[in-house]
């Protein structure tokens, strides 16, 4: 089977998403992943696919408790947000313009990281305005653990997508157009511990902007061990 053919089918569709340049020395973890070409391909259409539910779902939150679940990561798909706490970041340099407030308005960060069982499947910088907010949500926000998401739920908000980036990809730029392939001596598969970058504002139904959020993904959300055969080279 050749490569583009293989990466067709295993997407169920002729093309798919544009990824970056598999990124040199970037390889820093390891996983059950047995390292050759057929999981390649697999993680790399898993890893698009991801992307893709992401893309067409607002929450991410309730996007990785469907994947969690779909791909057993734990005995419950629940997705919780563990608060990194003591750790503040300053707001982006064009973040006010984008949340469309002025210099003098308070806005409160927040980092998370999400998990499913015991896996990290997402670590997420917020910086959101509680002006916005109902003091409901705000007081849940300082105090609990409550995924943004879910917190936030009530204003029917719509999520608008800056960039997404695949940060990690299990085959070079143009694999399959012959470029060389990386060594692939069996398992296990070497990963990053990022793979996928998103970066979004949330808007509310007055179409008032009123969250920043930069998601990194993890390798741990292909932590399972992949359908089929893997035959050795």
């Amino acid at each position: 089977m050749s490569r583009c053919v293989a990466l067709s089918c295993a997407l169920g569709l002729g093309g798919g998403l544009l990824v970056a340049p598999m990124q040199a020395g970037a390889q820093e973890a390891t996983s059950g992943w047995r390292d050759d070409f057929t999981s390649r391909v697999e993680a790399l259409a898993l890893l698009q696919s991801l992307n893709a539910e992401l893309l067409s779902h607002p929450s991410a939150t309730l996007t990785l408790e469907r994947w969690c679940g779909a791909h057993h990561l734990a005995a419950e798909a629940k997705v919780v947000a563990e608060r990194v706490h003591g750790v503040d970041k300053p707001l982006p340099e064009d973040a006010r313009k984008q949340l469309d407030i002025g210099p003098d308005e308070p806005v409160r960060y927040r980092r998370v990281q999400l998990a499913c069982g015991g896996h990290v499947l997402s670590e997420a910088d917020n910086w959101y305005v509680p002006s916005r907010l109902t003091e409901a949500m705000n007081r849940e926000l300082d105090s609990s653990d409550t995924p943004f998401g879910k917190v936030v739920q009530p204003l029917h908000f719509r999520r608008q997508t800056l960039s997404a980036d695949l940060l990690w990809s299990p085959l070079p730029q143009g694999w399959e157009s012959g470029a060389p392939l990386p060594a692939m001596p069996g398992a296990p598969m070497p990963m990053p511990r990022h793979v996928l970058e998103h970066r979004a504002v949330l808007y509310d139904q007055a179409n008032r902007p009123f969250s920043l959020v930069v998601e990194s993904y993890t390798s741990e959300v292909l932590s399972f061990v992949p359908a089929g055969p893997h035959p050795g080279p």
